[in-house]
Formats: structure tokens, sequence, C-alpha cells
């Protein structure tokens, strides 16, 4: 039991616990699955996509959104937590263009989220925000770059990540799967692959996001299905758990 420690953001528990940011996390593991991966000059994204109602217009619910010409945020967690946090990344890109007359870097954008949601973790009347980011783009030496932020404020760079429900599972794949200096479509079916460990094998649940220099590209459906069905090994995996029993 949390005691009452949990009923303020401010208040620590005896043992050093905040109990509002780690139910923050909480709610970004039962978020949907997202996975980003580093390749040499690019980075994916990819997300499972829930299934909209059939009257429901989908463009409304995006899960990979564009916060600069060439740097994309991806995330799990509260989706009307996202829209403000994104929102204001989106002011902070704008100022930072007028300020200083340059494109902002992927890793300075990671900075302005991560010390956003730091800044709702130790004030009173407000509230975590309940969502973890995955931030692709471009460092100050064009290389490409992957970053992740959480509800505590702390941010990190990484080579190919996932969050959201089993992204455990996901980051364990990634773990052994993971080269150096993946080309575009090794790092597209890295990222894939790593979705299709737990999610359903269809081009309709899955939303994929290239992010170049020349700027973001979303793969469209007809190039998608066919490429998660020649990945999709379901098929492969019962045949072993049968010769395993």
């Amino acid at each position: 039991m949390a005691g009452g420690y949990d009923r303020a953001i401010t208040v620590f528990s005896p043992d050093g616990h905040l109990f509002q940011v780690e139910y923050a996390l909480e709610a970004v593991r039962k978020g949907t699955t997202t996975v980003g991966v580093k390749g040499k000059d690019c980075v994916v994204l990819a997300v499972e996509r829930r299934a909209t109602p059939k009257l429901q217009d989908p463009r409304t619910i995006r899960k990979i959104l564009v916060v600069d010409d060439n740097i994309a945020l991806t995330f799990a967690g509260l989706n009307a937590d996202a829209r403000v946090l994104v929102n204001k990344t989106r002011v902070e890109c704008q100022s930072y263009r007028l300020n200083v007359e340059d494109a902002p870097t992927v890793d300075y954008l990671a900075r302005f989220i991560a010390r956003t949601q730091q800044k709702y973790t130790h004030r009173g009347g407000v509230r975590p925000f309940g969502i973890s980011t995955l931030l692709g783009g471009f460092d100050t030496k064009g290389q490409p770059a992957l970053f992740q932020t959480d509800p505590a404020g702390t941010y990190y760079a990484w080579k190919a990540t996932a969050i959201g429900k089993n992204s455990k599972s996901v980051t364990d794949f990634l773990e052994k799967k993971y080269k150096e200096d993946l080309d575009e479509d090794a790092t597209i079916k890295l990222a894939l692959k790593g979705l299709l460990e737990v999610t359903e094998a269809s081009g309709k649940n899955i939303e994929v996001v290239i992010i170049k220099q020349s700027g973001i590209t979303w793969m469209p459906d007809e190039s998608l299905e066919p490429l998660v069905k020649e990945l999709d090994d379901t098929a492969e995996k019962i045949a072993k758990l049968k010769e395993q029993q």
C-alpha cells in the first residue's frame, strides 16, 4: 500500500518513491507497443495501430507525429497528454528557429521534452504526463539519433528500443538482432520484426515512418502489407512449439 503518499505529487514516501510518477510509468506500460530503430542514415519508428470504428475518420488518430522538418515523435500512454506535450514541442521548435535561425536537433528536443516532463513531477496542483516518447531525427553532426523520454523526466539515446505494452519482449529481440550501420531496408525490417513479436501480422495494424535528412516518409499500406506477410513467422513458431511438445 502507498499509505497516502500517492495523494500528492510533491511528497516522497519514506523509502524514496514518488508514487504518482510510478503510476504514470504504469500508464505507459499499458500503452500501444512502439518500436524505434536507428540505421546508418535513417531512423525508423513503427507503432501498433489500434483498430478504428467504421464511422471514425482514421486521420484523427495518429500515433506518429511530426514535430519538425526531419524530426518525428511517437509515444506510448495517454493520447491527450501526448497532444499537449507535442504542441509544446512544436512551439519550442518554432521559437528555436526564430532565435537561432537554424533547425533544432533531435537531442535538443529530447532535452526540452524531458525538462517539461520533469517540471510536472515536483509542482503542486499538477500531475505527471502519462506518456513515454521516442524521438527520431538527426544530431549536430548530421548523424541519425534515437531518443527516449519518460514521465520522470529522464531521457536516453538508443540504437534500438521499444516502449509500451510487451516492450521487454521486443527489446530482448532487438538486442539479439541489432547490427551496426543497417541500411534503410534492413532497419525497416528489424523494426517490423520486433513489432511482429507482439502484434498481429497485418499491415492495417501497423504504422511505419522513415526519417531521413531529406524529410519524413510514411510507409503506405500497399508497401507495408506484402512486407509484413514476408516477415511473419507465426506459422514457424507454432510448428516449433509442436515439435517441443
